[in-house]
């Protein structure tokens, strides 16, 4: 089974490149779907972020409040918070995505995709054949992110300031593609960047 690994930072793309690979048919991982799951409660993720970050990063039901943890962890100050909350998630995304890639491979499928912006990070090149990092510039992405997650400009380029730079992704991946464009460039830069890799889809 041929895995291939899209990776970059937020508002790049990722999304749109793994549509592209649902359409031929490739079964995709999406590590933020992954992400949901584990911590879902009950959840010894959710657990563990509780014991470190405390109960106000949760709602009134139990669950998670994604903007709560958000504003705790975002911005240039709190990248201490950023770097635990990530050590704490990535052991069990990891270890669930790679019982899916497991999965597809008994099942004998022909390829298959892990969309995660912290694939490098988390030490997920290793399982794949392929690894194309998604990049776009920065005010093209925080127009994006403002416009998916109603937010505002300012929150939109908080988010992107606490991520790595373009050229941590360019260095951890087989090929970059740059997404400043329409979909369609897009979608032909990705299915060069297939083709020059050899993957099987």
């Amino acid at each position: 089974m041929f895995v291939i690994g899209i990776t970059g930072p937020s508002g790049a793309g990722k999304g749109a490149a793994s549509e592209y690979l649902i359409s031929k048919n490739v079964n995709v991982i999406d590590a933020d779907v992954v992400y949901h799951g584990v911590i879902s409660p009950p959840s010894d993720c959710l657990n563990e972020l509780v014991s470190h970050f405390g109960r106000q990063i949760l709602d009134g039901s139990g669950a998670l409040n994604r903007q709560a943890l958000a504003r705790l962890v975002f911005g240039e100050e709190n990248r201490e918070r950023l770097d635990l909350l990530n050590k704490i998630t990535h052991k069990y995304v990891v270890a669930r995505i790679r019982e899916q890639v497991k999965e597809y491979a008994l099942a004998k499928v022909k390829a298959c995709a892990i969309d995660a912006p912290l694939l490098i990070e988390a030490g997920l090149t290793d399982d794949c054949d392929l690894t194309v990092a998604v990049l776009a510039d920065k005010e093209i992405r925080a127009e994006r992110i403002a416009r998916r997650d109603g937010i505002d400009m300012s929150l939109a380029l908080s988010r992107i300031n606490s991520q790595k730079p373009d050229e941590y992704y360019a260095r951890g991946s087989d090929a970059v593609i740059y997404n400043n464009g329409t979909v369609y460039e897009l979608y032909e830069a990705l299915e060069k960047a297939l083709a020059d890799g050899g993957a099987v889809i």
